[in-house]
């Protein structure tokens, strides 16, 4: 176990603009990892003002790589970039969880971010998820994040769990997916004495969540609209009554959902194609776009006005 003491100082600061990435597959029989395109990718994502990457996460398919596979791809993103790097660590083992925690950890991430177990879910109540993050946050050797992605998951964490884990000293924030802003407003309330920070989970809702308290955003759509999401952060930064980030806000909604609820990753890769990035074959047994998809979710970022 980790001495809890030594971690009482400031807790990592984890504001700013996060894009979930995507991860890259050859077309190949086995979608084997394209490392080769996730540097490319890197090195137009390196110009955006992005805070950092979250790697394995919803979007970079996690669920589908074997341990090796996310090993090498954190390390890889660890190596192409001098910006914070948030791990996806989460398993449904707590003992498993640390492990890949501890795995990443020596790589160098800088947090790692821990989704709701969900296999049991009947089972995962409030008192188990309690258990489960302090375990992990007591044997991590870097920052927990915690992750609500009820929409895959079908668990919400609960605001009084969030607020009964946030005064852990290693457990330094939030990415929640759910999109309850009354539930983020009492979260941030309840826990500002504690250091504990709260990032938007979807471009969605980025600006409602910043006015609630919110410190930032790992938001899908920055993969592809890398710039417009940042400048909607920063533009609330600069003044929140800002015309500016209002307009932003109204803009990329039906694109957001077009590659996050609706459509999914496969959208999300399809649209980084077509924005001159790499995304590539999803891994089955997630299935690509349609044709009829395909014309849709390019219809819906061509009439945003964001895109040509």
């Amino acid at each position: 176990m980790l001495n809890i003491d030594s971690l009482k100082e400031m807790k990592l600061d984890i504001s700013g603009i996060y894009p979930p990435i995507v991860t890259p597959f050859h077309d190949d029989a086995d979608k084997s990892l394209a490392l080769e395109k996730l540097e490319e990718n890197f090195a137009q994502w390196e110009t955006m003002g992005f805070r950092g990457y979250v790697v394995l996460g919803s979007n970079g398919e996690f669920p589908n790589l074997t341990e090796e596979e996310k090993i090498l791809l954190v390390s890889r993103c660890r190596h192409l970039t001098s910006k914070l790097v948030i791990a996806g660590a989460g398993c449904e083992s707590t003992s498993e969880t640390i492990k890949l925690c501890n795995e990443f950890a020596g790589i160098g991430v800088d947090a790692v971010l821990i989704i709701t177990p969900c296999f049991y879910k009947n089972a995962m109540t409030p008192q188990a998820l309690e258990a489960h993050y302090r375990k992990v946050a007591d044997h991590s050797k870097v920052p927990v994040i915690l992750y609500s992605v009820p929409a895959n998951t079908g668990i919400d964490l609960s605001a009084e769990v969030v607020i009964a884990l946030a005064s852990h000293p290693n457990i330094v924030g939030l990415k929640d997916s759910g999109g309850d802003i009354v539930k983020l407003t009492k979260i941030v309330h309840a826990t500002r004495d504690d250091e504990f920070q709260v990032l938007a989970g979807s471009a969605g809702f980025l600006l409602p969540a910043l006015h609630a308290g919110c410190v930032g955003g790992v938001n899908a759509l920055a993969n592809v609209l890398g710039n417009e999401v940042v400048t909607l952060y920063d533009e609330f930064k600069r003044d929140p009554s800002s015309e500016v980030a209002k307009l932003l806000q109204g803009k990329i909604i039906d694109s957001n959902a077009a590659v996050t609820r609706r459509f999914g990753v496969p959208a999300l890769k399809f649209m980084l194609d077509k924005r001159g990035f790499y995304g590539g074959p999803v891994r089955e047994p997630l299935l690509p776009l349609t044709t009829e998809q395909k014309n849709i979710v390019g219809d819906i970022f061509i009439h945003s006005g964001l895109v040509m």
